[in-house]
């Protein structure tokens, strides 16, 4: 995606390009197999603003655009998925509801180290009833003296194995709405539980949280009032799926790149196998639906970043680029063969955590429900 960037954004993707090149693909098979939090390209990203980039310049961002943002996005995500997944828990969810609604002490203390890479934020939504109906949550603040008793369990807790801090979504009031809450990883009644093992994304680490009486005091309730976490977390929902959108793309790419090199080097009948009708036109479509996923992304960037209605733009991006890096990295896995299926060549690694994307900002079928609100209402 070329067209109508400014200088500076392609000053951005250039730079992010670069990073992706020398530093994480060549480092991302072994950050994998090794199933680690990826701690020094997660601080090399903080080095190079990644985790200001959204917030403005008051509180130590650099106030860019999600366009920008997300240029920057794809280009980690070509480089490795797991580390993008990191690299955008940081930067949006796992900070956004504390720049919105913190107090003084918890943006000098918690939000602008983490901008810094400093200090790791979570975001706790997700329940064993709970995935995309946010109406079965059932984690409960309970009011007492000074703050909140909070109980429930989580999982699926992105980075929840070394952060330092979470944001909570629970039932509080006499009406058990949701409510938004700050917890740091050294209160009691807060235990992080078991890391889940995933199919793909492994140096993205995911894990069980529980809270056991856990107390909150009510300088930690971020919500200006009890009951409002809703409206805030719809709010940023669309912001989620676009940049999801874009690391779909970012993954798709290196997979369409892997194949187009391989199709180059490898012969079968005496020439390389891009001579052949079938592989061509297997390239063909996976680079036109890759093109068309990005302006599908972009598109739905630059109608936030104007202050545009973008929701249903947002479901729709969401939805056409995560399905499109499926079948990208499908028919890049078909394209190398048998060699799509050994683990010393990255496809693999593609082809198993693009899957992440499908799940990730919401699944396709709620995407597809929300879509088609938007056209009926």
């Amino acid at each position: 995606m070329d067209f109508d960037l400014t200088d500076e954004q392609r000053a951005i993707r250039d730079s992010f390009a670069r990073f992706a090149d020398e530093r994480v693909a060549p480092r991302a098979a072994a950050l994998d197999e090794a199933h680690e939090f990826p701690r020094a390209l997660f601080g090399e990203l903080a080095g190079l603003g990644f985790f200001a980039m959204r917030y403005p310049e008051d509180v130590g961002g650099s106030g860019t655009g999600l366009t920008e943002f997300c240029l920057a996005l794809e280009e980690i995500a070509r480089g490795s998925l797991s580390l993008a997944g990191c690299a955008a828990m940081q930067s949006l969810m796992g900070t956004k509801f504390l720049h919105m609604l913190g107090n003084a002490d918890v943006i000098e203390r918690l939000f602008k180290p983490a901008l810094k890479g400093e200090k790791i934020g979570a975001i706790c939504m997700t329940e064993p009833n709970a995935g995309s109906d946010l109406g079965g949550i059932a984690t409960t603040a309970k009011k007492v003296g000074g703050g909140y008793r909070l109980n429930g369990q989580k999982i699926w807790v992105t980075s929840a194995p070394v952060a330092d801090f979470f944001t909570v979504f629970a039932r509080a009031g006499e009406e058990k709405k949701l409510t938004i809450f700050l917890v740091e990883r050294s209160f009691d009644g807060l235990a992080i539980g078991r890391q889940i093992d995933k199919m793909g994304v492994w140096a993205l680490p995911t894990s069980e949280l529980a809270l056991n009486d856990c107390f909150v005091p009510d300088s930690h309730r971020l919500s200006r009032e009890e009951g409002d976490g809703e409206g805030h977390l719809r709010k940023t929902l669309a912001e989620i799926r676009i940049i999801t959108g874009a690391m779909a793309n970012g993954v798709a790419r290196a997979a369409l790149e892997a194949a187009v090199r391989y199709a180059g080097e490898r012969k079968q009948f005496g020439k390389p196998i891009d001579r052949y009708q079938a592989i061509q036109l297997k390239l063909a479509e996976m680079a036109t639906e890759l093109e068309a996923a990005s302006h599908f992304v972009y598109r739905a960037a630059w109608l936030r970043d104007a202050g545009k209605p973008h929701h249903k733009e947002a479901a729709m991006a969401k939805l056409f680029a995560s399905e499109t890096a499926a079948k990208v990295c499908d028919q890049a896995a078909r394209v190398l063969a048998s060699y799509g299926y050994a683990m010393e060549y990255p496809v693999q690694r593609y082809l198993r955590d693009v899957r992440f994307t499908l799940i990730g900002g919401g699944t396709s079928e709620i995407l597809k429900l929300i879509i088609a609100k938007e056209l009926t209402s």
